[in-house]
């Protein structure tokens, strides 16, 4: 009777296959007996067994037996680096086995902790948030330890919907110049990290940029093919590019000093955009900036 739901549930989890050679899910719907629950299992050659089972708990759990050497997924340091990456702004608590140094006591399991923050701070009202709200996230998301600049928290609503929460650095990254080098900006999508900008979000001259894009439209299977022919990445990309250079001039017109920050930082990666973005190319020409007698 849930054959439907549970394949549903099931296909995602066929590329858990990569690093495990079998995968058992066990589930049962609130409301349910205990005799109606579901167990699924596959090994990822392209068959898998389906049988109702007695489940008396509610719930869904899954099992993963890896494959031979992948015992670093079994590195709890290394599966909190994975969930912090992908998860951390999931609005459901992940929670694994504590690990307190020194603390352990024989015959006592060790306490659960969350490992993921649990809230996505750019789904929140700006006046819900402070100056150190924006910058401690900066500091998060960038691996920095200085503030930004400025940045810029918009939430569109229309055809798509999506979220953008951008930062303007104030010093360039070590790989500014680095042609291989991933782009600031993390693609999300229904607050689950999808991937690094690889010039699909962003233009190449705003790399600089860092921060996050959080979509409601786009899938979370969401591939770099599927990018370049989406017409919802075609409007983030407009609207974001857009915001960028009028949160850019209002930073050189209001405060001069921090726009001269950033010139001397991002100025001749901002020169780059004149010939690559035609549509934008007025709006650059007058953040341009070059030296002079006077």
């Amino acid at each position: 009777r849930d054959v439907t739901g549970v394949q549903t549930c099931a296909l995602p989890i066929y590329s858990s296959f990569i690093v495990a050679e079998r995968v058992v899910l066990t589930t049962r719907r609130a409301g349910l007996a205990a005799d109606e629950g579901v167990r699924w299992e596959s090994d990822g050659k392209g068959d898998y067994s389906l049988e109702m089972i007695e489940r008396p708990e509610r719930g869904t759990t899954i099992v993963l037996q890896l494959r031979e050497g992948e015992d670093e997924l079994l590195n709890g340091w290394r599966l909190r680096s994975i969930i912090e990456k992908y998860s951390d702004h999931i609005s459901v608590p992940i929670l694994m086995p504590g690990e307190p140094e020194g603390q352990e006591e024989e015959g006592k399991p060790k306490p659960d902790v969350t490992v993921n923050r649990a809230s996505a701070l750019w789904t929140r009202s700006k006046s819900e948030l402070t100056d150190k709200d924006y910058n401690d996230f900066y500091q998060h998301i960038a691996g920095e330890f200085t503030d930004p600049l400025a940045w810029l928290h918009a939430k569109i609503e229309g055809v798509y919907e999506y979220t953008l929460l951008l930062f303007i650095p104030s010093r360039a990254p070590y790989d500014l110049w680095v042609p291989e080098a991933r782009r600031g900006v993390r693609l999300h999508v229904q607050r689950v990290f999808i991937m690094e900008d690889t010039g699909q979000i962003l233009p190449r001259y705003l790399r600089f940029i860092r921060g996050v894009i959080d979509s409601a439209d786009l899938p979370l299977n969401v591939s770099r093919e599927i990018l370049q022919g989406s017409r919802a990445v075609d409007n983030i990309r407009t609207n974001a590019v857009k915001r960028v250079l009028r949160r850019l001039a209002e930073l050189a017109e209001n405060e001069p000093e921090k726009y001269a920050t950033f010139w001397k930082e991002f100025g001749i990666t901002l020169k780059e955009g004149v010939a690559d973005d035609y549509s934008n190319r007025d709006e650059i020409a007058k953040l341009l900036r070059f030296t002079s007698t006077k």
